[in-house]
């Protein structure tokens, strides 16, 4: 089965999501890490799009994923990116877990005005 979508926007890059915090008063006070408004704006707006027969089908076997991911300038890495996608992917609840993926066939192109992800996965 192979399963596809478009996610508009410019995708972050994992490296840059998270924020250091401080949990707790005095001597309970510990770090953590929280997602950056960047990242939270970005899972929100990547359910919003991503097509409903695509939400909650719970692949949980093995598959391929491919993805053409389309930035507005050629300053982000590539590999930052995939971990945000997958992760998102998750969220959604369109795959099990991202440790099924034997497989990843990553493109990044330059698209200014029309930043997305094009994306295929399929299953074994």
């Amino acid at each position: 089965m192979i399963y596809e979508g478009t996610i508009y926007g410019n995708t972050p890059s994992k490296s840059n999501c998270y924020k250091i915090i401080t949990v707790g008063k005095g001597i309970k006070a510990h770090s953590s890490l929280a997602k950056t408004k960047a990242l939270k704006d970005y899972e929100n707006n990547f359910y919003i799009q991503l097509h409903p027969d695509l939400r909650g089908i719970d692949i949980n076997t093995y598959f391929e994923f491919e993805i053409d991911v389309f930035y507005p300038s050629q300053r982000a890495d590539l590999d930052n990116s995939l971990k945000v996608v997958l992760d998102c992917l998750q969220k959604t609840e369109t795959i099990r877990n991202d440790n099924k993926c034997v497989r990843i066939v990553a493109n990044k192109a330059l698209d200014k005005i029309n930043p997305r992800i094009e994306f295929k996965i399929k299953t074994l």
